[in-house]
């Protein structure tokens, strides 16, 4: 039974005094701004200093989300996010088991979401409960974040990162955590943004350990599919692809705009007009390579001993890419020639991808083929590849799958794209998990989360390190167990294929 607290905690940071609430033993601090409102003077623009305020300031229920775009249906319903948006969206949230603890290890969450909007928002009470000060945060994705503006304004929403991480350096010890020991966790854009903060020159320091969940360090695009991207926003606009231009516009327009574009890159495949990465992935508003915040491909920069001091998790959900194919009605239409069709354009020779994969798959039909295609070409592939070129630095590296089937859609959807968070933030039964469906096992949750907060804790997660020679990988499941280079069939297919 919850009980209310008698005084609500009041910590101060570098900004100003904030008030939280005890709920069950949990201090919880909510809606605290790290950055200044990226509106107004600061719009488009990287993130500014907050205007350190006098007196006390409640921090007592979330702050809004940036505006955008919802997941289009049904990943709206099925991975939902409820929370509001509005210009004070730099903000984060902070769950503490003791503020005057001497040092517990901090986790900070980033959420996911294509880089297009943030896939749910999460309650990391359980974190702290088991002894860690969980931060989750909030960052701009897509126009906001990611239009690229040019030489010395790009990758606002990484950069945003940068900043609530550095909040967290500056005040963490207020809440009993240790700005010492900082693991960054992340799904989807959200482990796709570890591998890029891994990376980044921005970042050094910030953290000690990673947590990319079905996301690695791969997916950017060239500043020159950035500035095409940004040229087809301010053609539909009506206005020049400048800062100062698309900065006037209204916020609800650029996000019309943005829906009026969203699936443009899939329907007129055309290199010329999108950049050939765009088309490629399908998706408009990745991390840009500008020479600068991201100065080379994260993958190139780690395998070349980036971040060798950062102990890394990596690992995928078995079946990522059938929550889109499932979802979206599609898998049923598949047929044999556009499985061929797309193996090809992934790089990958017809014949022989087409016989390895139906040798693993045995009576799959080309939709279930095409799906687990494309969760290697897009998910464990790159996590295979952070994995590798991670494990050859002297900090540690694990690996892990995870395989439980949510029983939804009939058990269509697999172990999904997403599936795995409540586990990880021990949430099942909330109520609003309708990926889970009834009943999702406690016992899993129980081990994922366990799991989570001793890599945090003690750089150990309970499993043998990942190398090269063994390739040992946690395969999470009602019974889970290490499994030493899974489908390395299937992994030998991509070697060569970017």
């Amino acid at each position: 039974m919850k009980t209310m607290s008698v005084i609500d905690p009041i910590v101060e940071t570098r900004d100003g005094k904030v008030r939280g609430r005890v709920l069950d033993g949990i201090r919880t601090f909510k809606g605290i701004p790290y950055a200044a409102a990226p509106f107004g003077p600061n719009r488009l623009r990287p993130p500014q200093s907050v205007e350190p305020w006098t007196g006390v300031r409640d921090a007592l229920t979330d702050g809004p989300k940036a505006p955008e775009l919802p997941p289009p249906p049904p990943l709206d319903v099925l991975v939902p996010d409820t929370g509001i948006s509005g210009e004070d969206c730099l903000n984060l949230n902070v769950w503490s088991p003791d503020l005057g603890a001497a040092g517990c290890p901090v986790m900070v969450w980033i959420p996911g979401g294509g880089f297009e909007s943030r896939m749910g928002a999460h309650d990391g009470s359980r974190f702290a409960r088991d002894g860690i000060v969980c931060v989750t945060i909030n960052y701009r994705p897509a126009a906001e974040g990611f239009l690229y503006l040019g030489e010395g304004n790009t990758n606002r929403g990484l950069l945003d990162q940068v900043a609530a991480l550095e909040w967290v350096q500056a005040n963490i010890a207020a809440f009993g955590g240790d700005p010492g020991n900082v693991t960054i966790f992340g799904e989807s854009a959200g482990g796709m943004s570890v591998g890029m903060l891994l990376s980044m020159p921005r970042a050094d320091g910030l953290f000690r350990r990673a947590i990319a969940q079905s996301g690695a360090a791969h997916y950017v695009i060239s500043a020159e599919s950035a500035k095409r991207v940004a040229e087809r926003v301010a053609e539909r606009l009506g206005v020049a692809a400048t800062q100062e231009a698309i900065a006037a516009v209204p916020v609800d327009r650029l996000l019309q705009a943005q829906l009026e574009l969203r699936a443009d890159p899939m329907t007129h495949p055309d290199p010329e007009r999108w950049g050939e990465e765009v088309v490629v992935r399908g998706m408009p508003w990745p991390p840009v390579v500008d020479g600068e915040v991201i100065p080379a491909r994260p993958i190139d920069r780690i395998a070349a001993g980036a971040g060798p001091d950062i102990d890394l998790m990596v690992g995928t959900t078995t079946d990522e890419w059938r929550l889109f194919l499932v979802a979206y009605g599609v898998i049923e239409h598949i047929t044999d020639g556009a499985l061929a069709g797309a193996v090809a354009a992934y790089g990958l020779p017809v014949g022989a991808a087409l016989t390895a994969y139906r040798a693993a798959h045995p009576g799959a039909s080309p939709g279930d083929l095409l799906a687990a295609v494309q969760t290697d070409w897009y998910i464990r592939i790159p996590a295979i590849r952070l994995a590798d070129a991670h494990a050859k630095s002297a900090a540690a590296t694990y690996m892990y799958e995870f395989a439980w089937r949510t029983p939804q859609f009939n058990g269509r959807l697999g172990a999904c794209h997403a599936l795995e968070v409540p586990f990880v933030f021990d949430t099942l039964g909330s109520g609003t998990e309708p990926l889970l469906g009834s009943d999702p096992p406690q016992e899993l949750a129980d081990t994922m989360h366990a799991a989570w907060v001793a890599f945090a804790d003690q750089r150990d997660c309970g499993w043998p390190k990942y190398d090269l020679s063994r390739r040992a990988t946690m395969r999470f499941d009602i019974a889970s167990e290490v499994v030493d280079d899974p489908r390395s069939t299937e992994r030998a297919l991509w070697e060569g294929v970017r």
